[in-house]
């Protein structure tokens, strides 16, 4: 079938673009963004995605406000066009491609609702392409990723309580992502097979005229499956970043890290990351946890709002939880993103440690499948 995507130059196979190159029922194209302020009184994520082989468009976003996580999720059938980027009261907006973007949650029974405008800090710039197969990882995932730092203004309303949020005050990352990764429902298992862990550790972080990023999957004893690293120069005014930034984006040599973790959890509260460089002397970044966002807010193995699964031809819920009263090492609960307070020297700056950390992980001294520190 023919969308509004057919009349521009974007086609990669002799097919119309809403039919995938891919019969693999785990097909996704997603965008995904976070913001939060530098003393940790505010923290909201977002998340969205198109499942092109489930037939599902599905949406989250949650927010941390006075000690309690409030989520709001919905999903639909997939639309026909892929320009057609909302769920029920959910939209995106693309303003400029790369550049800026608007998210508005409409008025709903949940009581939750926004209008947020994206402005960036950077330019877009990808990762290597990820490939990670099922002896790797228990699963198939293989994707690409591109990155951007930025602002958030704009509203957010959590019942009868309004939050204004400021860009001189609340700072984000823009990820935008596309392939093969698990959604959806389970597919039958086939042959028993003993259950992979992995190590997934994600570390966007802004700066006063810069951006650092490190992101990377370890096996149980360490080894790299796959890791970037970058530096890119940041800039006050939207309007002087380059659309491409190949020459003065850095690209790091090694990244290394030593982290700690809360007892009892698998969650890493502090710590260093070694940013090697090529020419210059290591980035030793110290990282200092101010909160802690669970990425089920936003659907990331969710028992109800899982990704991809299907619920109505438009189906919305809700739910929070207090922070101090969540089941650290609840599987559901391990996927989170801590907001850290970085300082460099004599620079500080403020982002997050995205993790996920299942099975033996000799770093972080676990030798069990759920072992807590």
């Amino acid at each position: 079938m023919l969308t509004s995507f057919d009349d521009y130059f974007i086609h990669q196979t002799p097919h119309p673009v809403t039919i995938p190159s891919t019969s693999d029922r785990h097909a996704y194209d997603r965008y995904w963004f976070n913001g939060y302020t530098s003393d940790g009184s505010l923290f909201f994520g977002i998340g969205a995605a198109r499942y092109p082989n489930l037939g599902v468009q599905d949406c989250g976003f949650s927010v941390i406000h006075d000690g309690v996580q409030h989520c709001f999720h919905a999903s639909r059938r997939m639309p026909v066009d892929p320009a057609d980027m909302s769920v029920g009261p959910f939209s995106i907006e693309v303003l400029e491609p790369l550049k800026s973007l608007r998210v508005v949650i409409d008025d709903n029974e949940t009581g939750i609702s926004a209008d947020l405008t994206w402005i960036p800090r950077t330019t877009s710039f990808a990762e290597d392409h990820q490939l990670l197969t099922r002896e790797m990882i228990g699963f198939h995932m293989e994707a690409t990723r591109f990155n951007q730092f930025g602002y958030w203004k704009g509203t957010i309303n959590i019942g009868s309580e309004s939050i204004t949020v400021n860009q001189d005050e609340v700072y984000g990352t823009k990820d935008r992502s596309w392939g093969v990764r698990p959604v959806g429902e389970s597919a039958p298992p086939g042959a028993p097979r003993d259950p992979k862990g992995f190590v997934f550790l994600w570390a966007p972080i802004h700066w006063n005229d810069h951006a650092t990023h490190v992101g990377l999957f370890e096996d149980p004893k360490g080894h790299r499956w796959h890791w970037d690293g970058f530096i890119i120069p940041a800039y006050t005014d939207p309007n002087s970043i380059p659309k491409s930034e190949e020459e003065s984006l850095e690209r790091l040599l090694n990244v290394r890290h030593d982290l700690t973790f809360a007892p009892g959890t698998r969650r890493a509260t502090g710590g260093q990351l070694f940013l090697e460089r090529v020419d210059h002397e290591p980035l030793i970044i110290e990282l200092e946890e101010l909160l802690t966002f669970r990425m089920k807010g936003i659907g990331y193995g969710h028992p109800v709002w899982r990704h991809g699964r299907w619920h109505d031809e438009l189906a919305i819920g809700t739910n929070s939880w207090r922070l101090d009263e969540v089941d650290e090492m609840s599987l559901e609960n391990l996927h989170v993103q801590g907001l850290m307070k970085v300082t460099s020297g004599d620079q500080t700056g403020i982002g997050v440690l995205e993790q996920i950390i299942v099975g033996p992980w000799a770093p972080g001294g676990f030798k069990k499948f759920l072992d807590p520190a």
